[in-house]
């Protein structure tokens, strides 16, 4: 088990350096920040006395350098907007991401595991031909473009819901549901076709004998073992969920690590910008680790692979 974590935390450092150099680098193509703090009659003498005071002036191999030192300490710097420590920014902005994500994949499994084992009790039946359509369209419908019909519709038309912002749990519910088709969808089908295969098991075929209830049989004998290729699309999706985040929080002015990642490319807030990458992709990087963990522990032949 030692063996199997250190290859995968190796493999996933591997790409973190390397995402977190990328993005260190892409952040300086959005432009000089002098152009958006500073008036634009601003003299030269104070366009350098703002690269002073933020670093901008040294080169650029320089400020990689203090960049790399400040994400092994943990300081990102300040961020140029706001006046704060970019880190505390992201920290204060992270839970509700999480939040927002656990709740959405928490839905989306339910959904997914229900709609998936009722599928395939009758396959090819009309509730299994209906779910596989839904699942089809929920899985390729464009997040941003779902997020849009819905503030259209049940905000806008409908008027049932709020268009934007943080509230109450009326606040919540098209995040959640944008958020949630994509992975349902997926899941969906997966559940499926591991359950049919599940539902043709002697095990299940020796329960049904004994005169156990259906539903029983379905939802607890077999969806129990069909569960492990559920778990690693699940993962999959999941991880997915945070970086989906960003076009939701952004679309519903929802305050999250995904909007603030957004203003800050915005305002060319190089600190911040940093920061929001760097701290979901350590977020990510534990999370496939901790999936890939409990998938080995299911299936010990994962380890040897």
């Amino acid at each position: 088990m030692l063996s199997f974590v250190g290859k995968r935390v190796m493999h996933s450092a591997i790409a973190l350096v390397g995402l977190i150099v990328l993005v260190f680098f892409l952040a300086r193509l959005t432009g000089n920040p002098a152009d958006l703090y500073l008036p634009t009659e601003a003299p030269e003498n104070v366009r350098l006395e703002f690269a002073e005071r933020h670093g901008f002036n040294d080169p650029v191999l320089v400020q990689f350098a203090r960049f790399i030192a400040g994400v092994v300490t943990f300081d990102f710097g300040n961020s140029l907007r706001y006046s704060r420590p970019a880190l505390d920014l992201v920290l204060d902005a992270f839970p509700v991401t999480l939040l927002l994500a656990a709740i959405s994949m928490v839905v989306a499994m339910i959904v997914a595991m229900v709609t998936g084992a009722l599928a395939a009790a009758r396959p090819n039946g009309i509730f299994d031909r209906i779910a596989s359509i839904l699942a089809l369209l929920g899985a390729s419908i464009p997040g941003f473009w779902l997020a849009i019909v819905f503030v259209l519709l049940f905000a806008v038309q409908l008027r049932w819901l709020p268009t934007s912002g943080m509230g109450g749990p009326a606040y919540w519910i098209m995040p959640i549901l944008v958020l949630m088709i994509r992975p349902a969808g997926l899941i969906v089908q997966v559940v499926r076709g591991s359950m049919i295969s599940a539902l043709s098991s002697p095990y299940v075929k020796t329960a049904r004998a004994k005169g156990i209830r259906p539903t029983r049989v379905i939802f607890v004998h077999a969806l129990r073992n069909a569960l492990l290729p559920v778990i690693t699309i699940a993962g999959d999706q999941a991880a997915g969920m945070i970086n989906g985040a960003v076009v939701v929080e952004t679309i519903f002015g929802f305050p999250g690590v995904g909007k603030l990642m957004i203003d800050a490319i915005t305002y060319r807030d190089f600190a911040v910008i940093q920061a929001t990458v760097t701290v979901t992709a350590v977020a990510i990087f534990v999370l496939n680790i901790v999936i890939d963990v409990g998938y080995a522990m299911l299936d010990p032949r994962i380890q040897n692979g």
